[in-house]
């Protein structure tokens, strides 16, 4: 399966996870951007969307949304509907995960819970293991085998690589398969 394309023409990925896990920080370094990116609950709380550009003059938009939390009532998935309706469109989901968490498994399932209620369960996704620069030395390489993702950290921009050339590379070729290092399925 290749990817979709968004209404204009353009690919589209989606970052996603749980509050706090450094979505905006990431979607900054990225695109060099200056989007608000503060240590604080609900910080994002309307999408934003930058060009990602890529070698060979290709490019793709990329857009931060709202952060997820535990047990979100069904009134706030209503409250945020307008701004998760961005998932739908997405070629590409980024699962972002704050690696240094210790609630990290139960952040990662609440965040396929609330793909799953949106019915983006034969999305794409790509687990960005991010804030990797708070973990101990070789910790971030044994999180990527067991968690089946790419560790990053949306502050040290070299580290990034690996990100760009993966999504890149999903984007021009004749479908994604992103699991371990590449994708898996929404939800």
């Amino acid at each position: 399966m290749g990817l979709l394309v968004t209404r204009k023409g353009e690919v589209a990925y989606v970052l996603v996870g749980y509050t706090n896990a450094g979505k905006s920080t990431l979607l900054n370094a990225l695109t060099h951007s200056r989007v608000e990116a503060q240590n604080r609950l609900f910080d994002t709380l309307d999408p934003s969307s930058r060009r990602l550009r890529f070698p060979r003059e290709r490019e793709a938009i990329i857009t931060d949304t709202v952060g997820f939390i535990r047990d979100l009532p069904e009134s706030l998935m209503e409250a945020f509907a307008a701004t998760l309706e961005e998932l739908h469109d997405a070629d590409l989901l980024l699962h972002v995960v704050d690696a240094s968490s210790p609630e990290m498994q139960e952040q990662v399932e609440t965040v396929q819970g609330v793909l799953q209620r949106l019915g983006l369960q034969e999305t794409p996704v790509l687990l960005v293991l991010n804030k990797t620069d708070l973990l101990g030395p070789g910790e971030a390489k044994r999180m990527e085998k067991i968690m089946g993702g790419l560790a990053v950290s949306a502050v040290h921009p070299p580290t990034l690589n690996v990100l760009v050339e993966r999504i890149g590379s999903a984007m021009w070729s004749s479908g994604p398969n992103l699991r371990n290092g590449s994708c898996s399925r929404g939800g």
